[in-house]
């Protein structure tokens, strides 16, 4: 089993990485911090049709900085569509991991929808898999809505129904903000986690509201999470931050710094 080790999901720094410049700069800031990793969603360089930084670029970057791609965020229907060119892009990258953010309100939020997905799904998966690609899920809280008469949510779905070569990207804030214990989710799924989200949860001071946070600085059971993880085979832990309410890179950092103290 590889040893977890942590990463920043690109998506919490997303408003500095519009431009190539900025994206450098945030891409050295994070390996100044002694982050290895990251992961490449809502970089918006790298977006649209004649994007300023292309995969080779992109490599580049990373290696300047001591960085490797561990995993990235791709449109649905891209990966559906023009699966050659999303292997080749990975390829390129060096990046074995490809998720998507959730599954696209076309299918409907209902069972149907979701098995429907599972369906579409399935060559894709198996497909990425022959060239060496894993292919994930990643969830927010919806998917742990109860459809009326039921008793398990459509997360279940992925969870027990689809095929193990489906990878679960889980956000373990999005489970415990639905309700769910993260660590009992974790203990299901071992060894379909390679990647997954972090972020802590805090009391807004003054309020009767939560509100998402660096790690260590809210009311999250690191020390019963973190421990999960390892058991569930996760090798890499994405620090994401949706919401930063100070500086993200600054956040980023509190984040680091408590997951060093704690071993990794």
């Amino acid at each position: 089993m590889m040893p977890t080790q942590i990463a920043v999901q690109m998506f919490t720094v997303r408003e500095h990485t519009k431009t190539a410049a900025d994206f450098a700069d945030s891409l050295k800031k994070i390996s100044a911090m002694g982050y290895p990793a990251v992961q490449l969603s809502a970089v918006g360089a790298m977006n649209g049709e004649t994007p300023e930084v292309d995969a080779k670029q992109a490599v580049q970057m990373l290696d300047d900085n001591g960085l490797k791609c561990i995993a990235t965020h791709r449109p649905w229907g891209q990966l559906r569509d023009a699966t050659d060119q999303e292997i080749e892009f990975h390829k390129t990258l060096g990046c074995d991991f490809a998720a998507i953010g959730g599954i696209p309100p076309s299918y409907g939020h209902s069972v149907d929808g979701y098995h429907k997905w599972l369906e579409d799904a399935i060559p894709v998966i198996e497909k990425l898999k022959a060239a060496g690609i894993r292919f994930g899920h990643h969830n927010h809280s919806t998917e742990f809505y109860k459809p009326a008469g039921l008793h398990h949510t459509l997360e279940d779905i992925l969870i027990d129904e689809a095929p193990a070569d489906l990878m679960l990207e889980l956000d373990l804030y999005w489970i415990e903000h639905a309700g769910l214990n993260c660590v009992h989710i974790l203990k299901r799924v071992p060894g379909r986690v390679p990647v997954i989200h972090i972020k802590d949860k805090e009391v807004v001071e003054g309020k009767n509201e939560t509100r998402m946070a660096p790690i260590g600085e809210g009311n999250l059971d690191w020390d019963s999470i973190l421990p999960a993880c390892r058991e569930a085979g996760v090798e890499w832990i994405a620090v994401e931050q949706d919401q930063c309410f100070r500086d993200p890179f600054d956040c980023l950092q509190s984040s680091i710094d408590f997951l060093r103290a704690k071993g990794f």
